[in-house]
């Protein structure tokens, strides 16, 4: 059993506790770290996000909508998506020719794997649904491998 001194020993447990968050927080360059979701399930999206947190993102908005997608994949300044192929009945896929305009590197997530994809991302990575948060990695480590924002220092 743990015992706590007054704030001093809760501090200290706590100080030390945070020595444990892994290094990827350190070695993961910061410029890197900024993410966009588009997905039309909201429980899904809240899933991915938090596997993006654990793994050192920072998302910085959800998409849930093509409208949605078109917009953020033009203006938001990101440097990475998470793409869900089918929104609502609507390819995503006007989003992605955007952030391929853009230089921006980007995976899709589909619950029919390649099935569907068009030819012209024949080379982006695809997580199916339902994927592990070891799946995201993966497959956000393609896509970002030869970009400035590569995560090669990420071990």
């Amino acid at each position: 059993m743990e015992r706590h001194d007054g704030n001093h020993g809760l501090l200290r447990t706590l100080a030390i506790q945070s020595l444990a968050i892994p290094a990827l927080f350190e070695e993961f360059p910061v410029a890197a770290r900024r993410i966009l979701i588009i997905e039309d399930e909201t429980m899904i999206a809240m899933m991915v996000e938090d596997f993006l947190t654990d793994l050192g993102w920072d998302v910085i908005g959800f998409a849930g909508s093509l409208d949605r997608a078109l917009a953020m994949a033009r203006e938001a300044d990101i440097d990475a998506a998470v793409l869900d192929v089918n929104l609502n009945g609507q390819l995503s896929f006007a989003a992605a020719d955007i952030l391929n305009q853009r230089h921006i590197p980007f995976i899709f997530a589909s619950g029919y794997g390649s099935d569907g994809m068009a030819r012209r991302f024949g080379n982006v990575p695809i997580v199916t649904k339902p994927f592990h948060r070891e799946d995201l990695d993966h497959a956000l480590r393609q896509a970002m491998a030869g970009t400035d924002n590569s995560t090669d220092k990420i071990p």
